[in-house]
Formats: structure tokens, sequence, C-alpha cells
């Protein structure tokens, strides 16, 4: 029988709804690791999840998982409010999943969401989990890739102005994002990924009538892969290029910047009541690619605003789990080939 992949959940902001769905997707998992194909490992407050559990009339000791107090973090926890305690107890929970992960403990990060205001009022002054892990890992280009079923987009820049986007566009970073996301397809089982790469332009600049970064960088990047073999296409108008990856003419997009990828696939992800205009479901997944350690997490925020309430949905957190099985077991896959070459 193969090994328990072994996950290590970081709770995120305890004050937020990160102890609520990690409870629910612990329920919902039990078939994984009841069968011996996952072991849970939550890391952070362990009067949190207790506090969760009790609001979900769920005895902690009875899910299916470890939990891993990461405190002492001084400071009471207040739930649905924003706090310095609350983006420390983030903090070590992330930095000691890293250290595990490292060490051989744990197969692969997991996280629950983290307030990055609560992050900097601890004195962490990182723009979200992409960042943090970077330089918890020592690896200063990572990529950002979110996924919605068949929709799947990578980022060149994410947390910067806009106005600095430009300046970040760079053959070299374009390059970068390009490798790790066609490898991320190939350990999802896809053996020649269709890559589109969105202009960052209007109409993709139009002919360099409104900009010329798709002529003097994006487009000779593209040049360079298809004369190697790959099916990658562009740059592809903005506007378009999401309905054609919906449409699954290509199996993910490099989007320029944060929101041209983000708003797509949020838009999908994200359920909503139409009488009530309230969400009734979230599901998607955040994978960090390119750095030394597998991360994936929930395509949400903290929810203060729900925390507490015991209504959060846990389905984007147990999305993330099985995001995370599936490319564990293709790393394996890759490696298994490699060796054999």
């Amino acid at each position: 029988m193969s090994k328990a992949i072994r996950l290590a959940i970081t709770m995120g902001d305890p004050a937020g709804i990160g102890p609520e769905i990690i409870v629910k997707a612990a329920q919902l998992m039990r078939e994984e690791t009841s069968t011996k194909r996952m072991e849970l490992l939550v890391l952070g407050s362990a009067a949190a999840l207790d506090r969760a559990g009790s609001l979900l009339g769920v005895s902690v000791k009875d899910l299916p998982l470890r939990m891993i107090d990461v405190g002492p973090v001084a400071g009471d926890i207040k739930v649905g409010e924003i706090s310095a305690v609350g983006g420390e107890w983030a903090y070590q929970a992330v930095k000691r999943a890293t250290e595990m992960v490292q060490a051989g403990e744990a197969d692969a990060i997991v996280t629950a969401p983290l307030s990055k205001e609560a992050l900097h009022m601890a004195g962490h002054h990182f723009e979200g989990h992409t960042e943090l892990l970077a330089h918890l890992t020592g690896q200063r280009d990572a990529v950002m890739m979110l996924a919605h079923g068949p929709m799947r987009v990578s980022h060149v820049t994410t947390h910067c102005a806009i106005a600095d986007v430009p300046a970040r566009l760079t053959p070299t970073r374009l390059r970068r994002v390009i490798d790790v996301t066609l490898n991320a397809l190939e350990c999802l089982g896809i053996e020649k990924p269709r890559l589109a790469i969105a202009g960052l332009n209007p109409h993709a600049g139009e002919g360099g009538i409104l900009g010329k970064e798709e002529n003097e960088i994006i487009t000779p990047v593209i040049n360079e892969y298809v004369a190697q073999g790959h099916q990658v296409i562009g740059p592809v108008p903005g506007d378009t290029v999401f309905i054609k990856l919906r449409a699954e003419q290509f199996d993910a997009v490099v989007a320029m910047f944060h929101d041209q990828g983000h708003i797509p696939v949020k838009l999908l992800g994200f359920n909503v009541d139409p009488v009530t205009g309230k969400w009734q479901a979230i599901s998607g997944v955040n994978i960090t690619l390119g750095l030394p350690i597998l991360r994936t997490s929930v395509d949400h925020g903290t929810a203060f605003d729900i925390a507490g309430k015991g209504i959060a949905n846990a389905d984007s957190l147990v999305d993330a789990a099985l995001y995370a099985m599936k490319l564990l077991a293709g790393q394996k896959r890759q490696a298994e080939q490699k060796a054999l070459a």
C-alpha cells in the first residue's frame, strides 16, 4: 500500500474562518484519510480549532487530523477582528509548515486564509502567502496559479501596483512563468499542454498602437517556445483569452497582472444565491509554483464578517487538498520517468 500523503494544513488567521473550514474539510475528507491516502497535519492555534469544533458541534479529538500548536503567541484571539495576534499565529503556522516540508516531515502545504493587514501588524511585511513562502524557502521567483476546473491561470505579476507591472514584465520573468506552468500542467497529466499568453495592453497592443510590450517582449518569448515545439499561443487579447480558456481551447493562460487573472477565475468560482445575493459556495485553488516545496491554498480570504457563525464553506479547502495530492502524484511520476531515462 502506498504511503499516505502528509498535508501540512495551516490555519491562517485564527480570528477568521480558517478554523471552521478546517473542521468541515476534515469531515468531508474522511474517505481519503480512512483509506490512508491522506494524513492531515493542522498547524495553528489548538484553542481556536477547539472553539470551531464546539461551534459546529464536533469534537476535534474525533476528527481525522493531528493538531500541531505553533504557539505560544501573546494576546487573545478575538473572532472576527483583525489584529497583530492573529497575524503572528498565521505567520508561525506557515513558518513551521515550511520547516516540516523541508525536513521531510510533510509532503506539501495547504493554507487556509490569512490577513495581509494582520500579518503586517505583526511585523511581517509580506504581500501574502506567495511572497512569504518565497522568503522562507529562499526562492524569489515564485509563480501564482489559480485553478477552478479547466480554468487555470498563472500570473507574471501579482501583488504590486498597476503602474509597476510593465517594468516587471521582462523576458526572464515571462520565461520563468511559462516554464513552471508547463511543468505543472504536465504534472496534472496533460502530455502536450496548450498555453495561451495574454496580452498586457487592450487588444494585445493593436500592433503597437496601444502599447509596445507585446511586440518587444511577449511575442519574441512566445516565438522561442514555438521554435522548441511547445504549444504556446499569443499574445491573445485579455478580453477574449479567458472565454477561449473556458471553452477549453487552451489548458491554461498566463496573465500579466493580478486582476487580469483573478477576476475571471473568481467570477466562476463564487456561486451566488440569486435571491439573497450571498455566497452559496466558493471553489477554486491557489497554487504556488516554482518553489522547492509544493503549496496549494483556498482561493478566498479570511471572511472576518462571517467568522464564528459556522456558515463558512469548506469546498475550496477540500479542492486545495485534493489538488495538492494530484500535483504530488505528478511530481512523483516525473521523477520516476526521469530516473528511467
